[in-house]
C-alpha cells in the first residue's frame, strides 16, 4: 500500500477538489488542532495544576496532589516520635563482685595469721584497708575493660559513678570482729558470702540496695549458725554487691538512628486530599502546597514551555512526513496527502488518544497493568488501513512516546519505557499483521497476532526485572493479550464510519465489492452475460496496467466491474449482449443510437448511487469514456443528411460522450483497458503486431483528443502501460493470438 493508493481512496486530486482539501490555511489549522490534541492529552500529566489560595484562606475545594512528593517536615517529626518510643537501652556489667568477696577473705586470713600485727593495729587496718577495696575494684575493672569492644567508654564511666555512688558502709563495730576470726572460720564464711553475692548478681540490678535487703535472708538459710559469723557475712556480702544494669547511652542513641532510619518517609502520593474543602489554610498547610507547586503565586510557566515544545517535535515528525510525501515517486507521479486526509488522520489520533485516557483513568499504583490493555494498535491499524504504511509506522512511534507518558506511574520519570517498548511493539506487529489486507477476517487475524506479540513483550519485561508475584504476572500478560482482541473489535466497527465519512475506499471495501453476489453484481451477470464477461476481461487487462506504474490496480479491477452496470437498463443495445438476433441500431435513427450508448455511463452512476457504491468507483463509470467521439453514428448520420440532401443540424460535439475526461489515473486506464479488450474481441485472428498496433492507436487516439488531460498520467507511465496491456492481451487470448513464427509457417505451407 502507497501514497498513490491512499490518495486514490479519496477521489481523484484534480482542480474539482480545490477548496478547504487543499488549502493551505486548512492545512495550518489542522497541524495546530494536532499541537493542541497532544498538549491537553499530556498536560494534565506533566503540567502541574495551581490555586490562587493565601495564608489563613479558608479552601473552597479540595485540593489534590498533582504529583508525588516527600514531606521533608512530616517525615522529620514521625522520626523524632519513632525515637521517643525507643526506650533507654541497658547494658548488663558483669563486674565479678565474689571477686571482691576473695580478695578482703584473703586479706583477713593473711592479717589475721600474722602474730607480729596487734589486734587495735588489725582493727585500724581492716578499717582503712576494707572500705578502700570496693573503690579499687572498680577502678581496676574500669581501665581493664577501656579501649575494648565489650563495653563502650561512655558505658564504663556512667558505671563507675553510680557503683561508687551506691558503695555501702560497713557498720564500725563488724570490724572489731574481724580479728577473732580463725582460718577456718574464714574460710567457711568466704564459701558463704561468695555463694550469697554469686545468687544475687546474677539479678539485674539498677539498685543495689535492691540485693541487700535480701542478703539476711541468704545467711539465715545458710550453713553458718555462730551468730557473728553470720552477722560479719551480712555485712560483707551487702560491701561486696554492686549494681550490674546500667543505661546505655551510646546503645540508646544508636537504637534511636536506627528507629529514625527506619521510620518510613512520609509519602504524598499523586490524588492524596492536601487540603479539604473548608478547611483553613495554616502555615503547614502552606508551606506544603508550596512544595507541591499548586500556589499560583509560585506559579512557573517551565512545564508549560517544555510540553509545548515536545507537542511541536511531535508535529513536526507528522508535518515533515505529511510535506514530503508531496514528491515525485518511485514511478514519477507527485502524491501529496489532502486536507481531507490530515483530518480524518487527527481524527484517529482523537480517537486513540482518547481511549489512552480512558483506560489510563482506571490505573493505579498498585495496578499499573491496567495500562497493557490500551488498545495502542489500533490507531497504527486504521492509519494502516485507510492511509499509508509508512505513515502508520511514524504514527505508531509517536503513541508509544505519548502512551509511556500517560501510562507511567513512577513520579521520578517522564516516560515509562516499560509501557513504550510494548505499545512498540504491539504497533508493529498490528500494522506487519495487517499488510495488504484483503478481509474483514484479516483484522481479527492481526488482533490475535497483537495480542501473541504484546503479551510476549510483557513477560519478557517482567522476566528480566524483579520477578512480580504470580498474580500479578498473570494479570500482566492478560491485559495485554485483551489489548489485541480490544484493538480487532475496535478497528472492524471504525472502519465503516470512516469509510462513509471520507468516501473512503479501502482495500478490504473494494474486496467486498468484487464479490459476485453483490446485487448490482448479480443483476450484471444475469441479465447481461455477454457485459458481465466483458468488465472481468476489462478488470485484468486494467489490474495489470495499474499496478505496472503503481497505481490502485485492485480499485481498477472492482471500477471495471461496475464501470458498465448501466448497460443493464438496456441490454440488447450493446453488441456483446446481441447473441443470435439483430442489431437494433441498424433501423434507428443515429442521434437516437448515441443517446443510448451515453445514457450507459449515466444510468451506471445511479444505479451505483442507489446501491451506495463509493464515489471513486462511480468516479470510473462516470469517466471511462471521458469525452470520447462515436465516430460510427456521427458518420452514419452524415451519410443519412447526405441522402436527404439537406445541411447537418449537428456537430461532432454533438456525438461525444458528456464526459467528464478521467479525473485519475485509474478511470484513464479503464477506459483504454476497455476499448483494447473490445477491440481485441473484434479481431477474428489477431497476430502480436496487430494487437502491439492496435494498443498504440488507441492511446494516441485518446491523447491526441486530449483524454488525458486532467489526469497526471505521463508519456512514460503510458508506454508502461501499453507494455503491460500486450502482454496480458497475450495471456488472455493465448490460444486466438498469431505469433511471428506461427504466420510465417502458415504463409509457407500457401
Amino acid at each position: 500500500m502507497n501514497r498513490n493508493q491512499a490518495t486514490n481512496r479519496t477521489g481523484s486530486s484534480s482542480s474539482k477538489l480545490a477548496g478547504w482539501r487543499h488549502s493551505r490555511g486548512v492545512r495550518w489549522l489542522l497541524l495546530l488542532l494536532f499541537v493542541l490534541l497532544f498538549y491537553f492529552s499530556l498536560s494534565p500529566h506533566l503540567v502541574p495544576k495551581t490555586y490562587n489560595i493565601q495564608l489563613n484562606d479558608v479552601s473552597d475545594r479540595n485540593i489534590a496532589a498533582s504529583r508525588q512528593m516527600d514531606d521533608e517536615k512530616a517525615t522529620i517529626k514521625a522520626q523524632e516520635e519513632a525515637a521517643e518510643r525507643v526506650p533507654t537501652e541497658y547494658t548488663i556489667v558483669a563486674l565479678g563482685a565474689q571477686n571482691l568477696v576473695d580478695e578482703i577473705f584473703q586479706r583477713m586470713d593473711q592479717l589475721n595469721s600474722d602474730d607480729q600485727v596487734t589486734l587495735q593495729n588489725k582493727i585500724d587496718i581492716y578499717r582503712t584497708e576494707i572500705p578502700g577495696k570496693y573503690g579499687q575494684y572498680v577502678d581496676r575493672f574500669v581501665r581493664s575493660n577501656s579501649n575494648t569492644e565489650l563495653y563502650n567508654q561512655t558505658l564504663l564511666e556512667e558505671m563507675l559513678v553510680i557503683v561508687k555512688d551506691q558503695e555501702y558502709t560497713i557498720p564500725e563495730e563488724t570490724f572489731y570482729k574481724l580479728p577473732q576470726l580463725s582460718s577456718e572460720r574464714i574460710r567457711a564464711m568466704q564459701d558463704v558470702t561468695r555463694d550469697i553475692v554469686r545468687e544475687l548478681m546474677t539479678e539485674q540490678l539498677r539498685e543495689a540496695e535492691t540485693a541487700r535487703t535480701k542478703v539476711a535472708e541468704l545467711v539465715n538459710a545458710s550453713s553458718l549458725t555462730n551468730r557473728t559469723e553470720r552477722e560479719i557475712v551480712q555485712e560483707l556480702a551487702r560491701f561486696a554487691l554492686m549494681p550490674n544494669k546500667f543505661a546505655d547511652k551510646e546503645a540508646t542513641d544508636e537504637a534511636r538512628r536506627l528507629a529514625k532510619e527506619n521510620t518510613a518517609k512520609v509519602v504524598i502520593q499523586e490524588g492524596d486530599v492536601v487540603v479539604r474543602e473548608g478547611e483553613r489554610i495554616t502555615q503547614e498547610l502552606y508551606d506544603r502546597l508550596q512544595m507541591l507547586g499548586l500556589l499560583q503565586s509560585k506559579k512557573t510557566y517551565w512545564p508549560q514551555l517544555g510540553l509545548l515544545l515536545l507537542c511541536a517535535l511531535f508535529l513536526v515528525i507528522i508535518f515533515q512526513f505529511v510535506e514530503r510525501s508531496a514528491t515525485i515517486s518511485a514511478h514519477g507521479e507527485k502524491t501529496t496527502y489532502n486536507n481531507a486526509q490530515l483530518l480524518m488522520l487527527w481524527l484517529i489520533f482523537f480517537l486513540n488518544l482518547a481511549i489512552m485516557q480512558v483506560v489510563a483513568m482506571t490505573q493505579t499504583q498498585n495496578a499499573s497493568f491496567v495500562g497493557y490493555i490500551a488498545p495502542v494498535a489500533m490507531g497504527a491499524m486504521l492509519i494502516m488501513l485507510l492511509l499509508d504504511t509508512h505513515l502508520a509506522i511514524i504514527s505508531s512511534i509517536l503513541f508509544a512516546a505519548i502512551g509511556s507518558i500517560l501510562f507511567n506511574v513512577r513520579q521520578d520519570q517522564i516516560f515509562d519505557y516499560h509501557y513504550g517498548f510494548v505499545f512498540t511493539v504491539v504497533a508493529f506487529a498490528a500494522i506487519f499483521s495487517i499488510h495488504r489486507a484483503s478481509q474483514r477476517s484479516t483484522i481479527l487475524k492481526a488482533g490475535i497476532m497483537v495480542s501473541l506479540f504484546g503479551s510476549l513483550a510483557v513477560l519478557s519485561l517482567l522476566l528480566i526485572g524483579d520477578l512480580p508475584s504470580r498474580t500479578e504476572l498473570l494479570y500482566s500478560i492478560g491485559f495485554a493479550f485483551a489489548s489485541g482482541l480490544l484493538t480487532a473489535v475496535l478497528v472492524i466497527g471504525l472502519m465503516p464510519f470512516f469509510e462513509v465519512t471520507f468516501g473512503i475506499l479501502s482495500a478490504l471495501k473494494l474486496v467486498e465489492l468484487s464479490n459476485p453476489n453483490h446485487p448490482l453484481l448479480r443483476k450484471l451477470l444475469t441479465e447481461t452475460p455477454g457485459t458481465y464477461h466483458h468488465s472481468v476481461m476489462v478488470g485484468n487487462l486494467s489490474e495489470a496496467a495499474a499496478e505496472s506504474i503503481g497505481a490502485n490496480g485492485l480499485l481498477c479491477r472492482v471500477g471495471s466491474f461496475y464501470h458498465d452496470i448501466g448497460k443493464t437498463k438496456r441490454p440488447s443495445y450493446f453488441i456483446e449482449n446481441q447473441t443470435n438476433i439483430e442489431n437494433p441500431h441498424d433501423s434507428m435513427d443515429p442521434k437516437l443510437s448515441k443517446e443510448i450508448i451515453v445514457a450507459h455511463a449515466r444510468d451506471g452512476v445511479e444505479m451505483q448511487k442507489s446501491h451506495n457504491i463509493p464515489k471513486p468507483l462511480r468516479d470510473i463509470a462516470e469517466q471511462h469514456h471521458g469525452t470520447t467521439f462515436l465516430k460510427y453514428f456521427y458518420h452514419k448520420a452524415t451519410k443519412i443528411a447526405e441522402a436527404e440532401g439537406v445541411e447537418p443540424d449537428f456537430t461532432e460535439d454533438d456525438f461525444r460522450y458528456p464526459g467528464p475526461k478521467a479525473q485519475s489515473k485509474e478511470a484513464a486506464i479503464v477506459g483504454i483497458a476497455d476499448c483494447v479488450e473490445a477491440a481485441v474481441r473484434s479481431l477474428r485472428n489477431p497476430t502480436m503486431e496487430q494487437v502491439e498496433s492496435m494498443i498504440a492507436k488507441i492511446i494516441k487516439g485518446r491523447m491526441d483528443d486530449n483524454q488525458f488531460n486532467e489526469c497526471d498520467l505521463t508519456l512514460k507511465e503510458l508506454d508502461m502501460i501499453a507494455q503491460s496491456l500486450k502482454e496480458t492481451v497475450i495471456g488472455i487470448f493465448h490460444s486466438r493470438i498469431e505469433y511471428p513464427d506461427d504466420t510465417k509457417s502458415k504463409e509457407r505451407t500457401e
